[in-house]
């Protein structure tokens, strides 16, 4: 039994490192983002993007721009059009008549 006390570090290991690979399947399989948890290798937000190059965050940053000014102009069409249900709305019912038969 004495030349057996190699033994019990080696399943530590083995079994830690089996719990961190079942942990990463479970996380992979549910969707969840696969992180490094090595203390060595772990960086953080900044560094990462510098590390990157800045690109996926260029890209990020175009694309909210551009989503930005479709939806800036989506709401001022649909102010426009609200301006118009308005008036409908608070005009004499004979003016709205009236515009309606000018305008056929």
């Amino acid at each position: 039994m004495e030349h057996m006390g190699w033994l019990v570090p080696v399943l530590i290991v083995g079994v830690v490192m089996a719990s961190r690979a079942f942990q990463t399947w479970v996380r992979a399989k549910h969707g969840y983002p696969v992180e490094d948890d090595c203390p060595s290798s772990r960086l953080t937000g900044r560094a990462r993007g510098a590390q990157d190059g800045g690109l996926a965050a260029e890209r990020k940053i175009a694309l909210l721009s551009s989503e930005n000014e479709r939806l800036t102009g989506q709401i001022h069409r649909l102010e426009e059009r609200l301006a118009v249900l308005e008036r409908i709305a608070t005009d004499p019912a004979e003016r709205v008549a009236r515009e309606i038969d000018a305008l056929r």
